[in-house]
């Protein structure tokens, strides 16, 4: 195969529309614009959000009030870092906390808010020192013997 012998596969080159070459070429005189009217001239463009005339949809649509955020709203909702019971079995040491979390690689090294869920079991007695825990977290390490101290965020 050599470039001169390359084609665009048949269909994918669609001739352009030659306008104004007469009656028989079916584009001739108006050139398929019409008569008169904004469409017939040049530089004639309507919004892509024009409706015909019918009531535009951004005025068929109410405003909305009040505001998104105020002092009534969080700005942002606080997303934890989750970590199942199941996990930190595999923790050494009696007490676990963020740093201990990072050093086993359950949490990421930004060190943000962790929250302790009740997936999976714990066998020995820990002291858990996190932001959140779980209901069925905080059963399951007391049921252990473990006690949980919540950090501030």
């Amino acid at each position: 195969m050599r470039l001169n012998e390359l084609s665009p596969a048949p269909g994918s080159n669609k001739s352009r529309k030659r306008l104004g070459r007469g009656k028989g070429s079916g584009l001739g005189k108006t050139s398929g614009r019409g008569h008169k009217g904004a469409g017939a001239r040049s530089g004639a463009s309507t919004p892509a959000i024009y409706e015909g005339g019918q009531m535009p949809l951004q005025r068929r649509v109410p405003r909305l009030r009040g505001v998104a955020r105020g002092p009534h709203k969080p700005a942002r909702p606080t997303v934890y870092s989750p970590v199942n019971i199941g996990e930190l079995q595999e923790v050494p040491g009696g007490t676990i906390g963020i740093e201990e979390l990072q050093a086993a690689g359950l949490v990421g090294k930004k060190g943000g808010p962790v929250k302790i869920l009740g997936d999976g079991e714990i066998d020995r007695s820990v002291t858990v020192r996190v932001q959140a825990v779980s209901r069925s977290a905080r059963e399951k390490i007391e049921a252990a013997g473990g006690s949980i101290e919540i950090l501030e965020r």
